[in-house]
């Protein structure tokens, strides 16, 4: 490994785990894997788990990039420029042998593979004294321990990451102060049958992008964002009234923005809705009550598709007894919550949560069963989507064929997984990723509505 260029990224398994390709993704720099990653990458691949797919495509992806190399190229960096695909690598890939590495009192306990790692890092850093070495993990305590060890550059693998703070992450609408068209100048409107729609000019909404929702502190006024170009942009004026007395399945908004959410759900020309928001600011409720509306009363979808990871990272659904469907009961139990308040005043409830399931014709899935499938004329609700990676929502995503509508919600303040945060959560990337698609809305519920326990709990907890 000789010193080409000024950085050497060393990659955990964890890396490669989130994002198989992630070693093509650090340009004209270095990469070396240690050894040991590869002993977990094989220890990984042959379990019955989501996880080992990712552990086999990172082998195989491997395998090309060194397979015409010599042991001695892959000791010293082998050219990835080298590899077919789309991609911009252009630094080398190299196997570091961290089995040579002797124990001594003042290393870490080399027989942890966390501990192997950490001391690659510390040797390469001593063997390329002028260059950047930098170790790269998702795992947050193993970043600690390697800064505690000597190694002077940590990182967390951010090419997936599309913003530094969660504050900036689109919230689907932006609420204009004071009155709306006090701000306005010239506005020119027209009227298309029963619709009005208006265009402003561009500086008033300098960040705007379709299907954004627009909405004032004067609560007179509401509209979408239609399009755009660099002098205007064309709003459908939705109404702020009109808007808080939608109804689906029994259920109205208790809010604008649950208002806003319910004017996404129920629009059959928009595929993709995203749901973010606080535990208990009504989610689950309305995406629910609007799958409800569109197939049994309006019959635009044919069923709902009910899934969420499991607690294991959408790896297992283990040895619960039962079918599928009943083996993720426990884990989709917001889902019958809610049809039970939907359902809450009917003679019999049982009964009718029960001819409910059956005429909407709702399936709860697991996640490790929709890889393969292709979805059609279908609802599909995929809750507690903030603890999956971007890959795992694209298995999900890329499954939605003709006439599918795709609800993904998540409360990113209540994240689960290992090596997952608010930013560099799959829920996050789709938002940022699907911001501009004239297919998709997102809608950040503010506000809980659940109960004013609920809500005390939420700001002061």
């Amino acid at each position: 490994m000789t010193e080409k260029h000024s950085k050497y990224y060393l990659l955990d398994t964890n890396i490669l785990l989130h994002e198989p390709l992630a070693f093509l993704n650090f340009e004209e720099h270095n990469v070396i894997i240690p050894m040991v990653v590869l002993e977990e990458l094989d220890n990984i691949k042959d379990r019955n788990k989501d996880v080992s797919r990712e552990a086999r495509v990172a082998i195989r992806s491997l395998e090309d990039a060194l397979k015409d190399a010599t042991p001695e190229q892959i000791l010293e960096g082998v050219p990835l420029s080298n590899m077919q695909g789309a991609h911009h690598a252009q630094g080398t890939l190299a196997i570091f042998p961290d089995y040579a590495l002797k124990q001594t009192e003042a290393v870490l306990n080399l027989s942890e593979n966390d501990h192997r790692i950490i001391q690659s890092a510390l040797e390469l850093q001593k063997k390329f004294k002028d260059s950047k070495v930098v170790l790269v993990t998702k795992d947050i305590n193993m970043r600690l321990k390697a800064k505690g060890a000597g190694v002077k550059y940590v990182e967390d693998y951010r090419t997936d990451q599309l913003i530094d703070d969660i504050r900036y992450l689109s919230k689907g609408f932006v609420e204009i102060e004071g009155d709306f068209w006090a701000k306005v100048g010239d506005v020119e409107s027209a009227q298309e049958g029963r619709e009005t729609f208006h265009e402003v000019d561009r500086t008033i909404l300098p960040s705007a992008f379709r299907n954004q929702y627009v909405i004032d502190e004067s609560e007179t006024f509401a509209a979408k964002v239609v399009s755009y170009d660099n002098e205007v942009v064309r709003l459908h004026d939705l109404g702020y009234d009109r808007m808080m007395s939608y109804k689906a399945w029994g259920i109205q908004p208790k809010n604008i923005y649950q208002a806003m959410a319910m004017n996404a759900l129920l629009d059959p020309t928009i595929d993709l809705v995203i749901l973010t928001g606080p535990a208990g600011s009504g989610k689950t409720l309305l995406a629910l009550a609007a799958a409800l509306e569109m197939v049994v009363e309006q019959g635009i979808y044919e069923k709902i598709i009910v899934t969420r990871n499991t607690p294991e990272i959408a790896e297992s659904i283990g040895y619960l007894p039962g079918t599928e469907e009943e083996k993720m009961a426990p884990w989709l139990a917001a889902i019958t919550d809610s049809l039970e308040v939907l359902h809450k005043h009917d003679e019999s409830m049982e009964s009718s949560m029960n001819y409910i399931m059956n005429k909407a014709n709702i399936q709860l899935k697991s996640l490790n069963f929709m890889r393969g499938r292709s979805i059609q004329n279908a609802i599909v609700i995929l809750d507690e989507s903030q603890n999956l990676t971007a890959s795992q929502l694209k298995t999900i995503i890329t499954r939605c064929g003709t006439g599918t509508k795709i609800i993904c919600s998540g409360n990113l303040a209540q994240i689960d997984s290992y090596y997952l945060t608010a930013v560099t959560s799959g829920l996050t990337y789709i938002v940022e990723r699907f911001k501009d698609y004239p297919g998709s809305a997102t809608v950040n519920l503010n506000g809980v509505v659940r109960s004013n326990l609920a809500q005390y709990a939420e700001e002061n907890l």
